[in-house]
């Protein structure tokens, strides 16, 4: 394994005839992973609790980042660079939405040089909802990821937006501008008073406490977002999924990011008349979706492991994860649901 002790997870999986259950293992020093391996047969030396359990297979944690792009010449190249840099298995889907100021031939440099990116193009400008659309439809991950290219969130939170969806207890994590500590810059007063007034407006149409509906992070479970039809073409995206996974009773997160906002100046594009179309898209499809729900908590509880992860024959890789404390838990949660 590479790096160094105490900084790295892995996925395993527990084979128990046709039922497969996953825990996040650290390969903390004082326990060790150095036997657990990656051949069938019984681990050894496992850490408190895990001795003598049937390991099959470690598997791949890929994650799909879906970058919309339009007219972000000044910050593309910055963008990718971040978002390659972050230490997991990455496929980034790029979409130009037809852009005019040199951001397609950029990406289409970009991707020669990096394997890990696919281009998609727009014939004609459609909209970031548009963009997101086609790019969460070719996504191949396990979880996906909305990023923007204009370098107001950084990257380097997909670690904390992440953590809920790969100890599965989310299915839907946001990303709020408005917890936690970390930096923020100081911008527009009347946006964040617009962002917390569509976000109470949400939180009523949907009895749920979110603190930032209109954050660009959002991640998903792939199996999750590529079920759920998108319909807005521009910035109508926010409400819509904000409803459309509340409707749903899915699992949802909430952790802190920061957000390095940059002004009209330097290329924000959002606006008032947008601001408009997301009251009347929380009114429309608050109105418009029926109350499915997913399988309930005690469903959650009992339903297989092989609807949250990758077939048992994956290959074995290094993820980042949770605490060796909340490792053990996680297995003896899950062999006790079994």
């Amino acid at each position: 394994m590479g790096g160094s002790l105490g900084q790295k997870f892995l996925h395993c999986v527990r084979e128990d005839g046709t039922n497969y259950t996953f825990v996040l293992l650290k390969t903390w020093p004082q326990f060790g992973t150095q036997k657990l391996g990656a051949k069938k047969g019984r681990g050894e030396s496992a850490g408190p609790g895990l001795n003598r359990l049937n390991w099959s297979n470690f598997f791949t944690m890929k994650l799909s980042v879906v970058m919309p792009v339009y007219n972000e010449q000044a910050t593309l190249r910055h963008a990718v660079q971040r978002v390659l840099a972050v230490p997991f298995e990455i496929e980034l889907l790029c979409i130009d939405d037809g852009s005019d100021d040199g951001s397609r031939e950029i990406l289409l440099e970009l991707e020669k040089q990096h394997p890990q990116m696919r281009i998609l193009l727009q014939a004609r400008n459609l909209g970031k909802g548009a963009a997101l659309r086609r790019g969460i439809a070719e996504a191949g991950g396990d979880f996906v990821i909305i990023q923007d290219a204009d370098l107001e969130y950084d990257p380097s939170d997909y670690r904390t937006l992440l953590d809920p969806l790969i100890q599965g207890k989310a299915d839907v994590v946001y990303g709020s501008r408005f917890l936690g500590g970390a930096p923020h810059r100081v911008l527009y007063f009347w946006h964040s008073v617009g962002n917390r007034a569509l976000t109470l407006l949400s939180n009523c149409l949907t009895n749920i406490n979110l603190t930032d509906m209109e954050t660009c992070y959002k991640a998903f479970r792939r199996a999750v977002i590529q079920s759920i039809p998108i319909e807005e073409n521009r910035f109508g995206f926010e409400p819509e999924i904000t409803i459309k996974v509340a409707k749903r009773h899915l699992r949802i997160y909430e952790v802190g990011v920061s957000y390095w906002g940059r002004t009209y100046e330097e290329g924000k594009k959002i606006n008032w008349q947008d601001g408009l179309r997301a009251v009347w898209c929380l009114l429309k499809y608050s109105w418009k979706e029926s109350s499915r729900r997913e399988p309930s908590s005690q469903q959650h509880k009992t339903r297989s492991a092989q609807d949250e992860l990758p077939h048992p024959s994956a290959k074995p890789a290094e993820i980042l994860g949770s605490s060796p404390e909340d490792a053990v838990e996680d297995v003896r949660t899950r062999t006790q649901l079994r």
